[in-house]
């Protein structure tokens, strides 16, 4: 018996040494490998430029803010917030912030990056994408996992898994590196859709990932490639209501962005403003 409990110990710390030599957070939630993570910011980088950025004036409401981050295969590599403790942000907008980022990063590619703003319009009723935001359910059991009080922070549940999930308004962005790689997205959330994209160029700008090949804001603005365009005129024109059940105007693009400062043409160059004033892509 003695040599068989020795047997057994000497057994459970060879197992032992074995996981401790394996890489930290080598794969997470529903297998999903971690490794892309190592390309991208680390949260206390995430958390900083984060704050920087919604110190600034970005039109909306002055709100605290959740953000998040994936890997190009849509791994959580960091969730963070801007308050002093959880209960300053929209509690609903920390999976709204990952949805964003897995959205910006699952439909831009190495050489057309789109922010999840540039999807409004073409998901609406009639759109040519109507439908996209069913098509890729959140991962609940990442999403809701683990205790609340992680939330946000370094150890946050969601982090190690692929969090799926399309959303589409502002706040949501891919990641480009120095090279012009495509490493990722990023997700803001917490504040109106308009401040929410503000935000988040800010954040990656300071971050050093907006190195952006090209995008559909490239025709109205090639030093913000993938920007939020607003560029939607009321049916009618001047302050006409829409009609019946159809969004309140016409994008003349196809990528445009509901303003959110009213939707007459003052509203759009209120909301403009803001955007134009967002530092240029790298």
């Amino acid at each position: 018996m003695r040599r068989q409990s020795l047997l057994m110990g000497a057994l459970v710390i060879a197992a032992w040494l074995g996981s401790a030599s394996a890489p930290i957070n080598a794969q997470g939630v529903n297998n999903a490998s971690r490794n892309g993570c190592r390309d991208l910011p680390s949260w206390d980088a995430l958390k900083q430029a984060l704050t920087h950025a919604r110190a600034q004036a970005n039109g909306g409401l002055n709100l605290d803010m959740w953000g998040t981050i994936v890997d190009r295969d849509g791994v959580v590599c960091a969730v963070a917030f801007t308050g002093s403790d959880r209960q300053q942000q929209w509690p609903g907008s920390r999976v709204i912030s990952a949805q964003k980022a897995n959205t910006a990063n699952a439909f831009s590619l190495p050489a057309l990056a789109l922010s999840t703003a540039n999807l409004f319009t073409a998901v609406q009723p009639g759109g040519s994408l109507f439908g996209l935001q069913e098509s890729n359910p959140v991962a609940t059991d990442v999403a809701y996992s683990g205790s609340p009080d992680q939330y946000g922070q370094k150890n946050d549940p969601m982090v190690g898994g692929r969090i799926g999930g399309v959303n589409v308004f502002g706040g949501g962005l891919a990641l480009y590196n120095a090279a012009g790689k495509i490493v990722g997205g990023l997700g803001v959330s917490g504040d109106t859709s308009c401040a929410d994209h503000n935000i988040a160029y800010r954040t990656r700008s300071t971050l050093n990932l907006d190195f952006v090949p090209a995008g559909v804001a490239a025709a109205l603005d090639p030093t913000h490639r993938d920007n939020i365009i607003f560029d939607i005129t009321p049916q009618g024109g001047g302050d006409a209501a829409p009609g019946p059940g159809q969004m309140p105007g016409v994008s003349t693009s196809g990528f445009g962005h509901a303003s959110c400062h009213g939707y007459n043409v003052a509203g759009n160059g209120v909301s403009a403003g803001f955007a134009a004033a967002l530092p240029p892509n790298k």
